[in-house]
């Protein structure tokens, strides 16, 4: 019978992994409190620098987009062709990421590629400070960032477990989550100021320095004090390893699968909302604003319940599978809507859910895997989560041209909740979840088996 998702991960070869034991640092948090996972020295010092790191990048993508719009006469392809070439390396590069997670230090491995991220920041600013960038310049830069990204996002979540042990991942992935959405209010606001006052090159260099705070943390952190496991020591196969390993486990592949049509036909607001804001309710971009900063109340509310409920223990399927049918069904709700007003508020309760999936499903992968493929599995776990990007991004655009703006949030919501029924079927045929009818006679209710 198949393992749970919080069961003890199957264990690797000998051939990648040697057999030294795991040292288990002095340095565990109490499970208690929403922020329980900053009482770990070394997570609060990088959950410090990513504070002041991620409203440098939101910034950076704010000025970016202008800079380009700026460049090629508001063109809206050229914006796309920046856009794409930030993404696609990470169809191509994120597996291999986590194999490089698995066989390096972690932590040095995010050194380096902070020192990159912050001098491609450097080097478009100084080029659009002196007044000499080129569209070229811009899109050869973001193709370097989009590999940085590829490379950095995998071990960085693997590297979460490592700050903060097993018991509190899923207190730390919700953290994480919660300074992400913050950012993304704080980040684009100042950038809207900035930009008018003295233009988008001071905000590509203020994004490297940024990049310091990053660095600063991870250089003050006591490498003793991880939870690090087994060394993976480089060998062939290692990419077909951590796929089969995947493969091998019904639990794991049900997650990827839901996470795929889930991100692919249900999260595709960012080009839905301005759809919805522009051809359905006739708003200008402040109303295409107002909305997404009512999402974002919604995802940075739903970051903070899941904090708080990653104090408590380990994830649970049980939230995993409502948090997928509920985005599903309340995606469709907002899609019928009638006023903007009433849409916008729906929004919130839309956002809530969201990043309780999205949270969910990041702490369900890291503790149900073993220390030594976390690294191979968050890379198959982030291509998964953004390689539909190609497919959803412009199928919400043909939906919306064929069936009308409201179509991309009904038709992307039945998908998800459709999809959270059939993994919900077959993790119960599978054992992965049981419906005990005694709690609740004639009724069938979602539990996770202990």
């Amino acid at each position: 019978m198949p393992r749970n998702l919080g069961s003890e991960a199957e264990s690797t070869p000998t051939t990648t992994a040697t057999r030294e034991s795991v040292p288990v640092p002095a340095e565990r948090p109490r499970r208690a409190g929403t922020f329980s996972s900053l009482k770990v020295r070394n997570y609060r010092l990088f959950f410090s620098g990513q504070v002041i790191s991620n409203i440098g990048t939101w910034m950076q993508r704010i000025a970016q987009d202008w800079l380009v719009f700026t460049l090629s006469g508001n063109d809206p392809v050229a914006l796309g062709i920046a856009v794409g070439l930030q993404f696609t390396p990470i169809l191509f590069l994120s597996l291999w990421a986590g194999v490089l997670a698995d066989r390096a230090d972690k932590r040095k491995l995010l050194l380096g590629l902070q020192i990159v991220a912050g001098s491609q920041a450097l080097v478009l600013g100084v080029l659009d400070i002196t007044g000499v960038v080129e569209m070229w310049h811009v899109f050869v830069l973001c193709f370097v960032l989009g590999c940085v990204a590829a490379m950095e996002v995998p071990t960085r979540q693997s590297f979460v477990a490592e700050m903060v042990g097993r018991e509190q991942v899923a207190n730390a992935v919700a953290l994480n989550s919660t300074i992400f959405n913050m950012a993304r209010i704080v980040g684009p606001a100042i950038a809207g100021f900035v930009i008018v006052w003295v233009g988008t090159g001071w905000l590509f260099l203020a994004n490297a320095v940024s990049t310091l705070a990053v660095l600063a943390g991870l250089l003050l952190m006591n490498p003793d004090k991880l939870f690090r496991g087994p060394r993976v020591e480089r060998a062939k196969g290692q990419l077909r390893e951590g796929l089969s390993y995947v493969r091998r486990r019904a639990d794991l592949m049900t997650v990827m699968v839901l996470v795929f049509f889930v991100s692919t036909f249900g999260i595709t607001f960012f080009t839905s909302l301005a759809i919805v804001a522009a051809n359905v309710f006739g708003t200008e971009a402040d109303g295409y604003g107002l909305l997404s900063t009512l999402l974002a109340v919604g995802t940075f509310t739903g970051a903070l319940m899941s904090a708080r409920r990653g104090s408590r223990g380990r994830p649970r399927v049980r939230v995993l599978l409502l948090s997928a049918l509920a985005l599903g069904l309340l995606e469709v709700a907002t899609g019928y809507m009638p006023t903007y007003l009433a849409f916008g508020i729906a929004l919130i309760p839309l956002g809530y859910a969201t990043i309780t999936f999205l949270n969910t499903a990041n702490a369900l992968v890291q503790t149900a895997v073993s220390p030594q493929m976390r690294g191979r599995v968050m890379g198959l776990y982030v291509l998964v989560l953004v390689g539909g990007n190609p497919i959803g991004a412009p199928m919400t655009g043909w939906l919306a041209e064929a069936f009308g703006g409201r179509s991309p949030f009904v038709i992307g919501g039945a998908v998800s909740a459709l999809a959270a029924l059939v993994c919900a079927v077959i993790l119960v045929r599978r054992g992965g979840v049981s419906l005990p009818r005694r709690r609740f006679p004639g009724l069938r209710v979602l539990d996770r088996r202990a």
